[in-house]
């Protein structure tokens, strides 16, 4: 293992941020993975930092292919997770917004240039997200449709779905889509927690990568086999949303199926006690997502169902 800084941005007031990567074997840009891009993905750099613990084994048991290279670079915005911010402290930016980055620009423009220009050129890139939402979903790779997406690649992770996203003109700045743009196949895992580490579907999430590396002919790896992935488009699913707010009580999980009519959830008024609104399912299906807070306001999207297709 080399450990190495790819990116230093200097501060005027505290320390400067630094992009660390940690390259495994040497040769052919086989495979990068990146974890946090915003500071309150503190699962994702648990991931990252069992992964880079994993890697550092096979290595040392002379388990990467040669003349195959893996960069992990599990922090991109420390500064950020100092504090606790999602986004970038001084302009709340994000910078999964702001690929392929300028190297003149605003200073999260700056740092994806800077992260870019490190991690471009790689057969395979793998990003530890998180979705915009606050919630729960099931874990799950993530692509874009791009029309460079390869669905049969994301199965290799062998996680229980696969879910193409049409991408919208705000997307085509994520590290996704460029990473798609500039020949890299480009997949986002994510996993069943953001701000809190959720150990079991981390250890999945870990799994998920070295099934893939190992599939990929990265590395030399002998785990357990996972899930037959099932495709879904993120368009087909069937949002669920509130018409009260007040106090959320769910009353399903993500992969628990739902049958159309049945009571899913309840809003609760948060004075007097009574139940506001009873939420049904809308369709037949599994539950991808659910909303994970105490509170909910009006109009909040609380659950996502992959609507069951009968024969």
């Amino acid at each position: 293992m080399q450990k190495e800084i790819l990116f230093t941005l200097k501060s005027p007031y505290r320390d400067d941020l630094r992009i660390q990567g940690y390259r495994f074997g040497k040769g052919e840009k086989a495979a990068c993975i990146v974890g946090t891009l915003r500071g309150n993905e503190v699962q994702q750099l648990y991931v990252c930092s069992q992964i880079v613990k994993t890697l550092s084994e096979l290595e040392r048991r002379g388990s990467i292919v040669h003349n195959k290279e893996i960069l992990v670079i599990p922090s991109v915005n420390s500064a950020s997770l100092n504090i606790g911010s999602r986004f970038w402290a001084m302009d709340k930016t994000d910078i999964n917004r702001m690929f392929p980055g300028y190297n003149m620009g605003e200073t999260t423009q700056r740092i994806a240039a800077g992260l870019f220009e490190s991690i471009k050129g790689y057969n395979y890139g793998i990003q530890f997200a998180s979705f915009y939402m606050q919630g729960d979903f099931i874990p799950h790779v993530r692509m874009m449709d791009t029309g460079y997406q390869n669905p049969s690649l994301a199965n290799l992770f062998e996680l229980p779905y696969v879910v193409i996203r049409s991408p919208k003109p705000y997307d085509t700045t994520t590290l996704n889509y460029n990473w798609q743009i500039w020949e890299t196949s480009a997949f986002s895992v994510y996993t069943s927690a953001t701000d809190r580490i959720d150990e079991a579907s981390a250890k999945q999430a870990v799994a998920s990568v070295m099934r893939f590396l190992s599939r990929m002919g990265i590395i030399k790896y002998h785990g357990h086999s996972g899930y037959i992935a099932s495709v879904v488009y993120e368009k087909d699913m069937v949002p669920v949303k509130t018409k009260e707010a007040g106090i959320f009580r769910s009353l399903k999980k993500v992969n628990e199926e739902v049958n159309f009519g049945e009571v899913i959830a309840e809003i609760i008024d948060p004075y007097e006690g009574y139940v506001k609104m009873q939420i049904m399912a809308p369709t037949d299906g599994v539950v991808f997502f659910t909303h994970n807070e105490p509170l909910v306001m009006e109009n909040t999207v609380v659950f996502k169902i992959i609507r069951k297709i009968h024969n």
